[in-house]
């Protein structure tokens, strides 16, 4: 017996199949609407697809448990994006398998001509993208005349993307009679216009949690320095071994420099982009779901509509530009009950806008550091000994060679060598910056401008104690504290908490390190004591002389820089008067009267006669 009476009995089996037990608020609601039109709105990810599916089967099945042969379209599904489209054919071809119905997808960047070739063979349900369907209906190869319901999956993102002259040709193209579903995620003003003109007397239906943050996503925006946002993301990723990740950039160059980055680093990552071809899309995709790649690094293309089943971790490497972007884009996980992290990667001067992005979209942060190398390494140990390899008996085929390789190298060389085996499966974490992380304005004691400000005090000069080091470079060599500072964290092991004075000279630059952690910088530099770029690390005694080769004091004999006289903090002040005209006798000539021959200022002039007139030569006759 089934547990979903209010079904249609074809789809409720289909519905068992798959495995649901209980249906989502969004698709219970909607098989209380009959045959009437509906305007619905519900979070991403709540099973919006299998709704509209579920309203449409009483009005294409119309009491029979099957549909006839397949001839004119009965029902017409659009939606923004290509992937979703397909995604969107793939649910209906489940959900409607015992019913016999046939449905054909019409997209872009697919072949029309065998699209063409689909409908004139028959099909009950058709899917497609707003342009290439409106193709079709212009080509009449789209027969619109049969058409019981027409649904608009997504529909606010459809008229972000600019497709309203599109949807406004279809619906109208559209018999009068039909049934109009729109399901959409947010219902701003243009949707409800929409509606009005093209549904009549919808229901309007908002699922439970809408306006709520998604309980089953973890969201974490992870403070991380500038130069470390590639590296905190290589970490994040590592941490978490997720089956399926999703990174999200701004720009398709974006998207293309991280996938070579992480292709050298050895994950199994595949690109998402606008500029690939449905075909180079569609493997992206397919390769995320069988799991021949765990990675994918997309644009927003991807962030609307696009489920992949074991997707754990989404990361913004570029933060979204709206509150909405970033629900779409976090939405991808955390779906069906499944739970799922959310990571914002946010460099310093990003700090403030994302906690406005995280309050305009209605969300709570943990705000931390990205994962350290240190806590990488302590994840992989901890899978390691939780993997269910060890639950496993020892087989008999196995038993021989277990014992001679044991008698041969031992229990302790043999757990040596599995566990460098594991960890040279791994892309190495990286070595990040350690900067303090950000915590908002509203978390803050009143007063304190940033968190954790006590740790880094701007004064140096009771900095406690501590060991000078002579760097060989200096200010000739365009040595800036800037990027010095960086390059000692990240090649000595230390953060900015450690790091005292600078001080600059023209050829070197003495820094003070805390005592505490003099010697492991010295260990983490290696013993050949060089930075990046050959720079020579040597340790003082004491503090660094100013005075010795390395400082050149200005010398009293110097000639004065253009003439001007030396500076003399014991001179008296000058005072500026304001100077008397000079008398005529005074001034000096004008240029004119100096040099008789030099020409006045001005227009020529001339006498009465004129100036001489040149007469054109006779042309020879």
């Amino acid at each position: 017996m089934s547990n979903f009476e209010a079904i249609v009995p074809a789809l409720a089996q289909a519905l068992e199949k798959r495995g649901y037990s209980e249906l989502t608020p969004v698709q219970k609601a909607v098989l209380e609407l009959g045959q009437a039109d509906a305007l619905v709105s519900a979070q991403t990810g709540s099973g919006k697809t299998v709704a509209f599916g579920l309203a449409l089967a009483p009005t294409l099945l119309d009491g029979a448990e099957r549909f006839d042969r397949a001839a004119a379209p009965l029902a017409l599904a659009v939606a923004p994006t290509r992937e979703l489209a397909l995604q969107v054919t793939r649910e209906l071809e489940w959900l409607y398998e015992l019913t016999g119905a046939t449905v054909a997808s019409c997209v872009g960047g697919m072949d029309m001509r065998t699209e063409r070739r689909v409908l004139d063979r028959g099909a009950h349900i058709v899917v497609g993208t707003p342009g290439r369907l409106r193709d079709h209906i212009t080509r009449h190869s789209l027969d619109m005349s049969a058409l019981k319901a027409v649904v608009l999956d997504e529909a606010d993102e459809m008229l972000d993307l600019g497709f309203r002259e599109d949807l406004e040709f279809i619906l109208d193209a559209a018999p009068a009679d039909r049934r109009t579903l729109m399901f959409s995620a947010t219902v701003p003003r243009s949707i409800a216009t929409l509606a009005q003109g093209y549904q009549r007397d919808a229901i309007r239906i908002s699922a439970a949690g809408e306006e709520k943050q998604h309980l089953d996503i973890e969201y974490r925006a992870l403070s991380v320095a500038q130069a470390d946002r590639e590296n905190a993301i290589i970490n994040v990723l590592r941490f978490y071994e997720a089956k399926n990740a999703l990174v999200f950039c701004n720009t398709r160059a974006a998207v293309n420099h991280l996938t070579a980055r992480f292709n050298n680093r050895n994950f199994s990552v595949v690109a998402l982009s606008g500029e690939l071809s449905q075909n180079e899309r569609s493997h992206a995709l397919q390769a995320m779901r069988d799991g021949r790649a765990k990675v994918c690094i997309a644009t927003d293309v991807a962030a609307r509509g696009i489920d992949l089943p074991n997707l754990e971790l989404v990361i913004h490497a570029d933060l979204p530009t709206n509150p909405e972007t970033l629900l779409h884009r976090s939405g991808r996980t955390g779906r069906a009950g499944r739970k799922g992290v959310s990571a914002l990667i946010v460099p310093g001067s990003a700090r403030k806008r994302t906690e406005r992005l995280l309050q305009n979209a209605g969300l709570k942060a943990t705000w931390a550091s990205p994962p350290s190398a240190d806590d990488v390494m302590r994840r992989d140990d901890e899978r390691i000994l939780a993997d269910p390899v060890f639950d496993e008996a020892v087989k008999d085929d196995e038993r021989e060679f277990i014992d001679a390789l044991l008698a041969k190298h031992g229990a302790e060389q043999v757990a040596a060598a599995f566990v460098r085996q594991c960890r040279a499966s791994r892309s190495a974490p990286e070595d990040l910056l350690d900067i303090a992380p950000f915590t908002p304005s509203r978390e803050r004691p009143a007063g304190e401008k940033f968190a954790h400000r006590d740790e880094a005090p701007s004064r140096r000069d009771d900095f406690g104690d501590s060991v000078w080091f002579s760097l060989s470079i200096g200010r000739r060599q365009n040595a800036e504290p800037r990027w010095l500072i960086p390059m000692l964290c990240r090649t000595g092991s230390i953060s900015k908490r450690e790091i005292g004075a600078i001080k600059m000279q023209p050829e070197e630059t003495f820094v003070q390190i805390a005592a505490d952690w003099a010697d492991r910088f010295l260990a983490a530099i290696g013993p050949d004591r060089k930075l990046q770029g050959n720079i020579l690390v040597k340790r003082l005694e004491g503090t660094p002389d100013l005075s010795r080769a390395g400082y050149q004091p200005p010398s009293p004999d110097k000639k004065p820089h253009r003439g001007k006289a030396p500076f003399d903090p014991n001179a008296p002040k000058r005072k500026f008067e304001k100077r008397a005209p000079a008398s005529a006798d005074q001034r000096p000539a004008a240029a004119h009267e100096a040099k008789p021959w030099a020409k006045k200022p001005g227009k020529p002039k001339f006498d009465n006669a004129g100036p001489p007139k040149h007469k054109k030569p006779k042309r020879p006759s």
